[in-house]
């Protein structure tokens, strides 16, 4: 339950339908007491024969009072009429008093539904923000397929819980704390009886569900490992046939999901024993209250409860066996939906490193200088890099090139602040990158990375993805300047064409040549470019490196070169190894010093 109330925070807009709501519940009870009330002064009518009662009794808050006012009642319309008429009037009455409660019921259904819903919707809304803040450093510590599941899975868990238990915990109680209210008012020593009884029944049932939560918990982690692996898939569907690797992948998930299929059999027993096991200890409680009921009355120590009362507090019992059948059924739902709650609150409460100081300062325009000043950077004890120095001039190319793992990637990500700097500085016009916000940073920055990456969507929203308000006319120039507009207006529809999950529907050249015109349209003076060529064919490769050029003229780039042949006319070439730098100079000074750099050239075979 203590889960449960971080959820609190999403029904502020939605005070005006919690009181609605219970007021309606409210309403929907008394009226169901209401209506059995009417019905207990006429049996006593007719268990008395022709006694009718002539004097009203005196008021007073005790259920012979009560009862005896109703009797008065109906003696008169008797007397006036005839009994057959009290009876239709009590039909009607009682008729009556169900259509109201039925009506209360809807309506608090009616107004619950937007709160419900609405707190479900914000909850998604914030995981899906929450997700979007993060920094890059997260997502490379997590699997997608886990991430997928807390999203999916564990919000329509949560979901789920949350539309079963809502009534469960606020209806229930309401509704059994108000027939016990009346049982009490009816009769005190029963009453007592039932304050031992019912714990005992709530412990019993508690000791039952104990174990549903940690079953739900990993129940989760293994819809998610059974997600991964799907992912993993699609996304390596050529690889697994091409190495015959399908019975292997097979195997592999079939396990998880049988491993899966087992805990939730578990999971289903244990839930499936809410409802049979508190109708069952709700009859023996019931059986219990009528031996010790009917011995009072037979021994005439009731303390004025007669024989329709007693019937009366029997019948709204009863009334107690369903709620307390739904409140133990909500119990079971809620710890599957704290199971549930866990995994999406660890997101949601995952501490975000890369955010905003206060009262930062706006980067408007790229006057100067990138500058790194004794940076290093690493995480969990491993460094990546380690006192880098490095100035870059507006409008001057930088080549970052060295072996796999030497920290090129890491040290360009530093730039757009995918990362911070673990110590020292990067300066961007000699002010510290965190003292900029970090989306006028961004602003200032577009990068192409080796894996084109492009979205299910038409052609012209890619390319519109970094300057939503752009005009045509500038969307059509960004995709002449990248070499694209050629293969886009042969398309069927042109400009409007869907390219398919991640872009499955473009060559690799064309899907490299729309990740340029994206950068093109964005316009910002600093250039990322992860080598946008080397998995391509020698024509793709020559049209992408045109617009590679077009797109570096009057900017300030920053290259990560596979292929040194592109890198040759650098105005400075980085040489990285193991987070450091071990060289750097242009081309033919690199060459000179026949260090690194020159062994790298031989082996690329580059003159």
């Amino acid at each position: 339950m203590k889960n449960y109330l971080g959820l609190l925070q999403y029904l502020k807009p939605y005070k005006r339908n919690i009181v609605l709501y219970f007021t309606f519940i409210l309403c929907s009870v008394v009226f169901s007491v209401v209506s059995l009330a009417m019905l207990f002064p006429f049996l006593e009518i007719i268990f008395n024969g022709d006694k009718l009662i002539t004097v009203k009794p005196a008021l007073s808050f005790s259920s012979a009072s009560v009862i005896g006012t109703l009797q008065y009642y109906l003696c008169q319309i008797i007397i006036a009429h005839s009994k057959l008429f009290a009876l239709a009037m009590v039909c009607v009455f009682i008729t009556f008093a169900i259509m109201l409660k039925n009506t209360s019921v809807y309506m608090s259904y009616y107004v619950m539904s937007p709160l419900r819903n609405g707190m479900l919707m914000q909850l998604k809304n914030n995981l899906y923000d929450k997700i979007l803040t993060l920094p890059i450093g997260y997502f490379s510590e997590q699997r997608k397929g886990d991430l997928m599941s807390r999203m999916t899975n564990d919000m329509s868990e949560l979901e789920s819980a949350v539309t079963n238990t809502m009534d469960g915990v606020i209806k229930e109680p309401v509704t059994v704390l108000f027939y016990l209210s009346t049982l009490f008012f009816l009769s005190l020593q029963l009453s007592l009886i039932l304050l031992v009884l019912l714990p005992i029944a709530g412990f019993i049932i508690g000791r039952i569900s104990r174990s549903l939560k940690k079953q739900s918990n990993i129940a989760a982690e293994k819809n998610s490992e059974g997600l991964s692996i799907l992912e993993e898939t699609l996304s390596g569907m050529r690889i697994i046939k091409s190495f015959t690797a399908e019975k292997f992948i097979q195997n592999k998930y079939v396990t998880v999901n049988n491993e899966l299929f087992r805990v939730r059999n578990k999971m289903n027993f244990k839930r499936d024993l809410a409802s049979p096991v508190s109708e069952v200890l709700g009859i023996i409680v019931l059986c219990i209250i009528l031996w010790f009921g009917g011995q009072l009355i037979l021994e005439n120590k009731s303390f004025g409860l007669n024989g329709s009362a007693f019937i009366m507090y029997i019948a709204i019992f009863s009334q107690i066996i369903n709620p307390s059948k739904s409140l133990s059924t909500a119990f079971y739902n809620m710890q599957r939906g704290t199971a549930a709650l866990r995994r999406i609150e660890e997101v949601l409460q995952t501490p975000n490193t890369i955010i905003d100081k206060a009262s930062p300062k706006v980067l408007a325009q790229f006057n100067s200088t990138i500058e790194f000043k004794n940076v290093s950077f690493g995480y969990n004890e491993t460094v990546i890099l380690n006192n880098i120095n490095l100035k870059i001039e507006k409008g001057k190319t930088v080549a970052l090139v060295g072996s796999s793992g030497a920290g090129k990637s890491t040290l360009a990500d530093l730039v757009p602040r995918f990362h911070d700097v673990t110590s020292g500085e990067l300066l961007i016009d000699g002010i510290n990158i965190k003292d900029y916000t970090i989306e006028s940073v961004r602003n200032q920055i577009s990068i192409v990375t080796q894996d084109p990456i492009l979205f299910n969507d038409s052609i012209a929203n890619n390319i519109l993805l970094g300057k939503q308000d752009a005009t045509k006319e500038e969307m059509e120039e960004a995709a002449k300047v990248s070499n694209a507009y050629n293969f886009i207006i042969q398309k069927e529809d042109g400009f409007d064409a869907n390219i398919g999950d991640r872009g499955t529907k473009l060559s690799g050249g064309e899907r490299q040549r729309l990740t340029i015109a994206r950068a093109i349209l964005k316009n910002s003076p600093i250039l990322i470019l992860d080598e946008a060529t080397s998995s391509l064919d020698t024509e793709s490769e020559r049209l992408v490196q045109d617009a590679i050029n077009n797109m570096m003229k009057n900017r300030t780039s920053i290259v990560i070169a596979h292929r040194l042949s592109t890198i040759r006319h650098a105005d400075e070439i980085i040489v990285l190894q193991k987070g450091s730098i071990v060289e750097r100079g242009n081309h033919e000074q690199l060459l000179e010093l026949g260090g690194f750099y020159r062994k790298l050239i031989e082996m690329q075979e580059v003159k």
